[in-house]
């Protein structure tokens, strides 16, 4: 069973950067697809970026392109969103999915708050 939970949220100042990271407790996590999503106050939830079981095929939304990166560690049932140049409209609620198929997920963590503010 896939149990997904982030961390590394926190308080940032505009134009620096974090780290989240998505880990697996159920262990299984490396024949799926994994994603981050984020939710600002006040909004719904939108797509942040996503990437396939091995990490070899990803996809971003235009917003966080070219300043995020995804990955995975398999090895350690991890996905992580490198979050670099970050700006106040980077501020929400962060979470992870995963899933079976291509850009269709199952699976959600609780979230972790991300602030961008001087």
């Amino acid at each position: 069973q896939v149990q997904v939970v982030e961390s590394g949220g926190g308080l940032v100042h505009p134009g620096g950067s974090l780290r989240l990271s998505c880990a697996d407790s159920g262990g299984t996590v490396s024949n799926y697809g994994m994603g981050w999503f984020r939710q600002a106050p006040g909004k719904e939830r939108d797509f942040v970026a996503t990437l396939n079981w091995s990490g070899g095929l990803t996809n971003y939304s235009d917003s966080v392109k070219g300043r995020f990166i995804i990955s995975r560690d398999n090895a350690r049932n991890t996905m992580y969103l490198q979050m670099n140049v970050l700006k106040p409209e980077d501020t929400a609620v962060y979470y992870c999915a995963a899933g079976l198929q291509w850009m269709r997920f199952t699976y959600w963590g609780q979230g972790t708050q991300v602030t961008v503010s001087s």
